[in-house]
């Protein structure tokens, strides 16, 4: 499948945040954490908001280095959450849907005031109680 874009330039907010999950979750790639942004943000039911996204940061990488080995498995699932939202599967509906996704993912992750560890973003991912949640609980 041809990716919907070539490349991808974040925001410098988008940049920014990263910074800060990278420092939380101890990795050390974009692409891997902007690969859980982008699912987290597909998790979501409702449609991003068509907010105009600037590509102010120097933060760049291709469709190749965002997917890596799972890059045909995300377009597949960005295809189809396109087709749900009832949005169409273009070219630029998909590139477009991508960046917004992509960049409202990014934010839910770095708000989340309960992610501060990578076994967070683990558990975020299953949808299993936190470690500390666990252990405050037990007594």
């Amino acid at each position: 499948m041809e990716p919907p874009i070539k490349q991808i330039k974040l925001s410098q907010t988008a940049k920014d945040q990263l910074t800060k999950l990278k420092r939380y979750t101890k990795i050390d790639q974009w692409n891997i954490i902007c690969r859980w942004a982008f699912c987290r943000s597909l998790a979501e039911p409702s449609i991003p908001s068509p907010i105009p996204i600037p590509a102010d940061s120097n933060v760049e990488m291709s469709w190749r280095v965002f997917g890596g080995d799972l890059s045909e498995i995300l377009l597949a699932a960005l295809k189809q959450r396109c087709q749900n939202d009832g949005l169409g599967c273009d070219r630029e509906t998909l590139a477009t849907q991508f960046r917004l996704h992509l960049h409202r993912g990014i934010g839910y992750l770095a708000g989340d005031p309960d992610l501060k560890k990578i076994e967070d973003l683990i558990a975020l991912a299953t949808h299993t109680e936190k470690p500390d949640r666990l252990r405050k609980t037990k007594k």
